[in-house]
């Protein structure tokens, strides 16, 4: 008899990458949570990771991407409305994260740890779907810029930590739960958010906490069906930040006004919205003049956010990559076994091991800074070098990873190509790559103390390993602090350092023995898959490959 396969025969693919917990499959994550003081989360996260594992919420992910958002300007009766439809799958994800209190968490919970807790639910969360994140990231981060302002923080801020999502358009004191999204930037200026031209007039004298009627466009309003926005506006003081909800206070809508939805590359599930204000109602948030100053505590925390959702964009693309290959055999081996593509793997893998330790640092650092002024200063610096970095790396990890798929890879019922275009967001996303780097150049001048904290962190592990030691003595960090034109490579530099600092520190020590050499040698392989030794990828590749039951 012959043993060549039917033709309807379907053979040598691998098993879907579903019924396996996503928290439990995650080494550095688990390691990264208990050495950083969010232990107490682990049975949550478990149940969590067991809950994202399932094969119908993985499909959630597929429905909301491929059934995307509708702008709906007008009831049937010629009403204006400004809504934005979406599939129910959509709302089943944000019920998921909202109950998970993904929004909320350090704002509630007292005990030490409550970044790092949250940062890991975080990134489980966000490899199911990246673009509802986005709603459940600017909520979290607006409450310390609400919080500014205490009277709108009295009115507000309950509701929008509340574990009950409730997708209602509706007046806020008619609703279980809010959402808090955003809106700065404008078509003239960008990440230029000085040259907006929207303006605010007073009414009845304005002041915090006072009603101002706001005037203009915004060119990115993401989440437009949240309830409501911090928007920056001229008032007669200056550029300021304000409150503007979707409803007045009379219960009627407000003049914020949808003109249409943009047609992005990725995060396609996530509706960002072109918007006209049109003398809508709104409140100002501590004093005229200080917009920037007030707002940047809500771009602090989704700083943190684009780290971590990069962070966890890697960790799907390691995830995916490393199960197509343990199950896929090619010239008489399976994947995972030929040494080349090992190279490959480990080398991946590794990238996004580093990334997760230093992005769960930075989530450590907001915790300790409510005590700790270093760890404030630290933050500081910390938040920008983490971001630029991390979000530049996970473009490059997900194509890698498609191509460890080859062409099963490249076709939209993988889930790789939605994970390619999702990745480029986070770099641009509150701040693109030149503004970060500038962000950090500016922290070190204006504030030296910023620059003392990094180079504590650094110091705290030298002479644990050579070619550590050795680059970081060649970080000459005073020289390069006033080259704006060469500010990438020196940031990228720091935040190698700072990676490696953290794995020396707090990671698996072989993990940062491999790092090291890896990274931080004279002459670094410029592409994955050119690890220079075989030691420790056998190691790598256990922890990275998910773990299916049965």
């Amino acid at each position: 008899m012959s043993s060549v396969p039917s033709p309807e025969a379907v053979f040598n693919q691998p098993p879907p990458l579903e019924n396996y917990n996503l928290f439990e499959s995650d080494c550095a994550l688990k390691e990264a949570v208990n050495r950083n003081g969010g232990d107490w989360i682990d049975a949550h996260a478990r149940e969590f990771g067991e809950l994202l594992g399932k094969p119908e919420t993985i499909e959630l992910g597929v429905l909301v991407n491929r059934f995307t958002p509708e702008l709906r300007t007008h009831d049937r009766f010629g009403n204006r409305i400004d809504e934005v439809a979406y599939h129910p799958a959509y709302h089943e994800l944000m019920r998921i994260g909202v109950s998970a209190q993904t929004h909320s968490l350090p704002w509630i919970e007292k005990r030490p740890g409550a970044h790092v807790a949250r940062a890991a639910l975080v990134m489980l969360r966000h490899q199911i779907d990246e673009g509802s994140s986005c709603p459940l990231t600017m909520t979290f981060a607006a409450i310390p810029s609400l919080r500014l302002q205490p009277e709108l923080a009295a009115e507000w801020e309950s509701s929008a930590l509340s574990s009950a999502y409730d997708p209602r358009s509706a007046p806020a004191p008619k609703k279980n739960g809010l959402l808090l999204g955003m809106a700065m930037t404008e078509r003239q200026g960008g990440s230029d958010v000085r040259a907006n031209t929207t303006r605010a007039e007073p009414v009845d004298g304005g002041g915090p906490g006072g009603e101002y009627l706001i005037t203009g466009h915004k060119w990115f309003c993401s989440a437009p069906m949240c309830d409501a926005f911090l928007v920056l506006a001229q008032a007669p003081g200056g550029l300021s930040c304000f409150l503007l909800p979707r409803w007045r206070a009379d219960e009627t809508r407000n003049s914020f006004h949808l003109l249409r939805l943009k047609d992005k590359l990725g995060n396609r599930s996530n509706a960002s919205g072109e918007v006209e204000l049109r003398r809508a109602s709104a409140q100002l948030i501590g004093e005229e003049g200080r917009g920037i100053a007030a707002i940047m505590e809500m771009v602090r925390h989704t700083r943190m956010d684009c780290a971590l959702g990069s962070a966890a964009s890697m960790r799907k693309a390691v995830s995916e990559a490393t199960h197509h290959a343990a199950h896929r055999l090619a010239f008489g081996r399976l994947l995972i076994h030929q040494p080349l593509m090992r190279n490959v793997l480990a080398d991946l893998s590794l990238e996004s091991e580093a990334a997760t330790a230093l992005a769960m640092r930075v989530a450590l650092s907001f915790d300790r800074s409510r005590e700790n002024s270093r760890e404030q200063k630290f933050a500081r610096i910390a938040t920008a070098i983490a971001k630029y970095w991390i979000t530049k790396r996970a473009p490059a990890v997900a194509a890698e990873a498609l191509e460890c798929l080859g062409g099963n890879g490249y076709i939209e019922e993988s889930s790789l190509p939605r994970l390619y275009r999702d990745a480029p967001l986070n770099s641009l996303w509150e701040g693109a790559g030149n503004v970060q780097c500038l962000d950090v150049l500016r922290a070190m001048h204006k504030d030296p103390s910023t620059l003392e904290a990094f180079q504590q962190e650094i110091a705290s592990v030298k002479g644990l390993n050579s070619v550590f030691d050795r680059f970081v003595g060649a970080l000459d960090l005073a020289k390069n602090a006033d080259t704006e034109f060469a500010s990438r490579r020196f940031v990228e530099r720091m935040a190698l350092a700072l990676q490696a600092a953290t794995l020396i520190r707090r990671g698996h020590q072989k993990i940062a023995e491999i790092f090291c050499a890896a990274r931080l040698s004279a002459s670094p392989g410029l592409v994955f898959g050119t690890l220079q030794s075989s030691d420790g990828v056998a190691l790598l590749l256990e922890r990275a490959q998910p773990k299916l039951r049965g």
